[in-house]
């Protein structure tokens, strides 16, 4: 008896859900479902990312597909089309490469894609086209913000430490008498000559909140307080972790296919370099986060 998996894929960006109703993730499970059951599929599981974009490859249950397919667990993966597994075709292309590798049958049902059947000859400009609509959204997204800021209006919900939102109207921003008086202070050290390292270790020796501890502390609601906010970047250092050991097998296949010959050099160069550089900026922002996480703790009364 197979026990092997068959992997029903589901994604929604934010942009998605705004375009397409049909693309909710609702509809693509009861999709996926129908279509896996009326092909006699069995060993089904659901694997979603909500609120995810196409071009992120940190998704928390496309790693997890990732990682059941190196463990020889997966047998089928199914998406509703190919832009649910991502909008970047040289990523999407690497992936379709390892699912071969791993002898794990591929179908995108409304793009009519199944490795089992071969590929056609339009798959790569459709992944072509899902990737230039990932760029145009956010083109779009970049144009609506230029508009808001023409208009004086915030394009960011994240609160400046030494604000508070107006209570009634959260599109303006009145000062915190607390916090700013803290701001204030902080630049007259830095102006004094004070390290950053001699002003951080006065707050704390003062007891004085950082910004997550204080806005927890006056009710502020954008303020997921410390246990949250320590919580939200422990996460964000796994999934950064874990990308980063998905870029180091990435690497390793990249150099196997270049051995085959399978891509020419000038492709292989470039991949190399960009995935470097993502390991960098992963790097740079697990010590930010790490730094950050500690600094929750150490400036708690």
């Amino acid at each position: 008896m197979d026990t092997k998996l068959t992997i029903l894929y589901e994604r929604l960006s934010r942009e998605d859900e705004r375009v397409n109703e049909s693309v909710s993730i609702e509809n693509q499970k009861t999709f996926l479902e129908d279509y896996a059951n009326r092909h006699g599929y069995t060993n089904i599981i659901h694997l979603t990312d909500d609120g995810w974009s196409g071009t992120r490859w940190d998704r928390p249950s496309y790693l997890k597909m990732i990682e059941e397919v190196e463990k020889g667990n997966v047998d089928t993966c199914i998406v509703k089309d190919m832009s649910r597994i991502g909008r970047d075709h040289l990523r999407v292309g690497l992936l379709l490469e390892q699912f071969r590798e791993y002898g794990v049958r591929f179908i995108a049902v409304n793009d009519n894609v199944d490795t089992d059947k071969g590929m056609d000859d339009f798959t790569p400009f459709r992944n072509i086209i899902n990737e230039w609509v990932a760029r145009d959204t956010s083109r779009k997204i970049r144009t609506i913000f230029n508009a808001k800021t023409a208009q004086g209006k915030h394009v960011t919900g994240a609160l400046p430490y030494g604000y508070l939102h107006n209570p009634d109207d959260r599109q303006k921003w009145i000062l915190d008498d607390v916090a700013s008086k803290v701001v204030k202070r902080i630049f007259r050290s830095v102006i004094e000559g004070k390290t950053l390292s001699t002003i951080a270790k006065e707050l704390t020796e003062e007891h004085v909140l950082c910004p997550n501890a204080h806005w927890r502390q006056i009710k502020e609601s954008t303020s997921m307080g410390k246990e949250g906010a320590i919580k939200d970047n422990r996460k964000k250092i796994t999934n950064l972790k874990r990308r980063r050991e998905e870029i180091t097998v990435l690497i390793k296949k990249l150099y196997e296919t270049y051995a085959l010959e399978k891509i020419p050099e000038e492709l292989f160069s470039d991949l190399l370099t960009g995935y470097h550089e993502e390991q960098q900026t992963i790097d740079s922002e697990v010590q930010n986060l790490q730094a950050d996480a500690a600094d929750y703790q150490v400036n708690l009364p």
